[in-house]
């Protein structure tokens, strides 16, 4: 199964182009050794982004400490982790080995395990902070000091090398590493649970509210606790009113494209209301929404009396077809991706440059139906890396309505995704998602997200007391 949460990603953002060097290839090993033989010629030969922030001598290093790692046949759980660590070192927000898209075998072995913490919490700064669904007496905004003697700094630190979000923008992988109750997987159970073996062992917790212990739980409950249900083929969003004549668009996801819900006449709907009765604010709630489709343009097309232009990116891919020797180990939703550069131009350093076909992502986004006329406030924030980053960027870089929130994650200097493929390792079982066109500038920009024009720093005090302190400052912006 495909994440939900993750696979396209609209075009955008930013990086000056690095030179790429054809690298050696190592020699199967055998046993899972040999699966990184086929991942290093698969990255090689077609993922766009692996020189963004790495040298081909840091890369071909990266190769050999992986290939020695899973030289000695190391338990699957040890493999997993070396693997996701090395992945995470090419800071690519979608290239991982997607807890999704993995076998049952891999996930039943590797992320079944009755190992997880008992509560949902968030990273405040450097602080755990419980948000619900915990036992009685860690009531919502306590703060885990340590886990089993180990201070929650420490923890987190030593968790951010096995996530993944581009370039340096770290408070993606911070907010990865919070547990919601939005996903069936959640990375922080996953890479906790690999690292520090304690399955079935009660969790002895120094918090806010003195000593505690508490027993695991493991995956189904996990996902029992879930405060987004999956909602099957019907409505995803939330239209409410929180004032008067103001509205909020409520947007979990954008990843609509495995549903039969008519996403496109919803929203139609939604705009022709919000435009029809005179309101006077549009919160568009992004938060925790990673991507997906580019659902944004249909609410800019009722911003615009003109023509949208998107940001200037060029889109490039590494490859004309793929190597046919890999296709066994490659699934995809799309066969035509196999050929993807077919039609490309051939721009020098190891790139190939996409057309731009009208009706494409990159077209420029067209005015239609009844215009809604108020203000636009987007609530934004580090989870935003992909198709809600690119549209958060397009909202701030053409004045189309004000950003309120915290920094998002994704990167100006470019990002890797749109096409994918799934690539399967024979040898270990183990899947990483590749992602296959690379987005790049115009001019250079820096190694951030976007940030946003109003800045909301929540506290442990706004989590203890129910407070959304980043929707009260968008209400009160309204009102101005």
């Amino acid at each position: 199964m495909v994440n939900r949460r993750e696979i396209f990603i609209g075009a955008g953002a930013v990086a000056a182009a690095a030179t790429m060097s054809p690298l050696a290839l190592s020699k199967p090993a055998g046993g899972l050794a040999s699966d990184i033989a086929i991942l290093e010629q698969a990255f090689t030969a077609m993922h766009p982004g692996l020189l963004r922030y790495l040298t081909p001598e840091e890369l071909k290093r990266g190769f050999a400490r992986l290939s020695q790692a899973w030289a000695a046949d190391p338990p699957r759980q040890e493999a997993y982790l070396a693997l996701s660590r090395f992945l995470s070192t090419l800071r690519c927000g979608h290239t991982y080995a997607n807890f999704y898209n993995q076998s049952d075998a891999i996930r039943d072995k590797l992320f079944a395990g009755r190992n997880r913490l008992p509560f949902h919490f968030r990273w405040i700064g450097d602080e755990m902070v419980v948000t619900g669904n915990a036992p009685q007496d860690l009531p919502r905004g306590s703060v885990i000091h340590a886990v089993n003697g180990e201070p929650a700094s420490a923890i987190l630190s030593s968790l951010m090398p096995y996530t993944r979000a581009d370039g340096t923008n770290d408070v993606k992988r911070v907010a990865q590493l919070a547990v919601r109750g939005i996903d069936r997987y959640e990375a922080f159970d996953i890479f906790y649970g690999l690292t520090r073996r304690n399955a079935g062992q009660a969790f002895r917790l120094s918090t806010s509210r003195g000593p505690r212990v508490v027993e695991p739980i493991d995956l189904a409950q996990r996902q029992a606790s879930m405060v987004v249900p999956d909602k099957g083929d019907g409505p995803q969003w939330q239209l409410t009113y929180e004032a008067g004549a103001i509205a909020r668009l409520i947007m979990q996801g954008w990843a609509v494209y495995n549903t039969k819900w008519d996403w496109k006449a919803w929203l139609d709907g939604v705009m022709d209301e919000v435009a029809s009765r005179g309101t006077q604010t549009l919160i568009v709630d992004l938060r925790g929404n990673e991507g997906g489709l580019d659902c944004g343009d249909e609410i800019i097309a009722r911003l615009i009396d003109e023509p949208l232009a998107k940001n200037a990116y060029e889109r490039r891919v590494r490859f004309r077809s793929a190597p046919r020797d890999l296709e066994p180990y490659l699934d995809t939703w799309d066969p035509s991706f196999r050929d993807l550069g077919r039609d490309a131009t051939d721009i020098g350093g190891g790139y190939l440059r996409l057309p731009e076909a009208r009706g494409s992502a990159r077209a420029p986004i067209l005015p239609r139906g009844p215009r809604f006329r108020g203000r636009l406030i987007v609530l934004v924030d580090a989870t935003n890396s992909s198709a809600t980053f690119q549209f958060a960027s397009l909202v701030q870089s053409r004045k189309l309505g004000v950003l309120v929130g915290s920094p998002t994650g994704g990167n100006r200097r470019g990002i890797n995704g749109g096409a994918f493929f799934f690539l399967r390792l024979p040898a270990s079982g183990i899947e990483v998602d590749l992602p296959l066109i690379a987005t790049f500038p115009s001019t250079p920009q820096p190694d951030a997200g976007v940030i946003p024009d109003v800045i909301v720093s929540e506290t442990v005090e706004n989590v203890a007391d129910g407070v959304d302190a980043v929707l009260q400052a968008a209400l009160e912006l309204s009102r101005t």
